[in-house]
């Protein structure tokens, strides 16, 4: 019997049955049809004329790693290479924490007020035990998210170069085609990405706070050579004091570097970006800075430069991907990890018998 205690036995005790689990999924659901993948074509006459929604999927296909995706990204850039480069871009970094996602809320919208587009390329970092990544920038640019001439797209790092690489460098290529005449790039903050960044932007801005260290601690620190400006942030209320102290500290700093091959001194500003305090003096610094480059002729040659850099950057990309996924070579690197685990084989060796194999392989293919 499944219920003993129904048994005549005993009196005044039942049981009911059970009633079925319902399903974990609703029955009455019916799946969502996935539009089909418009053609390159569609996606470049929708990106020129300013289709968010097109240019949104233009730029998941160029994140994408699937190969027939890269086809298609790679003819819609080609396709809108020629209706880009009217921009100005600008690189934001900084120290988690030093307020640059709120800081480009406040400068988007000061940039907004003269008119023209604005598109902001907020990279997130990802985990690297997940590979996940939160994305989470833009709900610190809350204003600037509802802006209609405002575009706001988070990315993961994805474990490039700090979070920015030549994907970051095509879709600055495809917001330009879309009307977008100002373009932000937003960095991890930490590790490398000050480099990557600074090799696709016109300006590089560094965001600072009081009390990181004097003007010695300021010199150690790489990026601060390849800053054009330096704003201190949080300069309100009892931290005001220190806020310009640090912009002395590091204006002092600033005069032992080299000369920058622009020409141009980086200037040291403080501001508020919660308070919205020194905005617009940071924009008159930049309009500066555009018209000095402009009349030397720097600005010009900085982008040839760029773009010779992301041709190599590219080609070694190239490589690095074709080396570690050619099927023999994964093989000979498996037997030589074996002998240097098994201290049968220094780890150079092992690497030397390897590379020796690929150029060997190469030259027969």
């Amino acid at each position: 019997m499944e219920h003993p205690e129904n048994d005549p036995r005993y009196n005044g005790l039942t049981v009911n049955p059970g009633v079925a689990a319902p399903p974990s999924v609703n029955p009455y659901m019916q799946r969502r049809k996935r539009k089909p993948l418009p053609s390159a074509a569609e996606m470049v006459e929708g990106i020129l004329k300013g289709d968010i929604t097109m240019l949104s999927r233009a730029v998941t296909l160029v994140e994408s790693l699937a190969s027939d995706h890269n086809a298609i990204a790679q003819e819609v850039i080609e396709k809108c290479l020629p209706h880009s480069g009217h921009s100005r871009r600008i690189g934001i970094t900084g120290v988690p924490g030093a307020g640059k996602s709120t800081s480009i809320d406040s400068f988007g919208l000061h940039v907004l007020k003269n008119g023209g587009k604005l598109a902001v390329l907020a990279i997130d970092p990802s985990s690297e035990r997940t590979r996940g990544s939160i994305l989470g920038d833009k709900t610190r640019m809350e204003r600037l998210a509802l802006h209609p001439s405002a575009f706001i797209r988070p990315s993961p790092s994805a474990g490039s170069l700090g979070g920015v690489a030549r994907k970051t460098r095509e879709t600055i290529v495809l917001c330009e085609a879309a009307g977008y005449n100002n373009i932000f790039v937003e960095t991890v903050g930490v590790g490398q990405s000050e480099t990557a960044v600074h090799s696709m932007v016109d300006f590089f801005l560094l965001i600072q706070l009081a009390g990181t260290g004097d003007e010695l601690q300021g010199i150690k620190r790489g990026i601060m050579e390849m800053a054009d400006g330096i704003v201190i942030n949080k300069a309100d209320g009892d931290n005001l004091e220190r806020a310009r102290l640090a912009q002395a500290q590091f204006r002092s700093a600033l005069r032992l570097f080299p000369k920058a091959a622009s020409g141009w001194d980086p200037e040291v500003l403080t501001y508020s970006g919660y308070f919205e305090l020194g905005i617009p003096e940071i924009w008159d610094m930049i309009d500066r800075y555009f018209a000095f480059v402009d009349a030397n002729g720097y600005f010009e040659r900085r982008r040839a430069e760029q773009s010779r850099y992301w041709m190599y950057e590219t080609i070694n990309e190239q490589l690095r991907s074709s080396f570690y996924n050619d099927p023999e070579i994964k093989r000979h690197l498996a037997e030589g990890e074996n002998l240097v685990l098994a201290n049968r084989q220094t780890s150079f060796a092992a690497a030397r018998q390897v590379l020796d194999f690929y150029f060997n392989h190469r030259q027969k293919i």
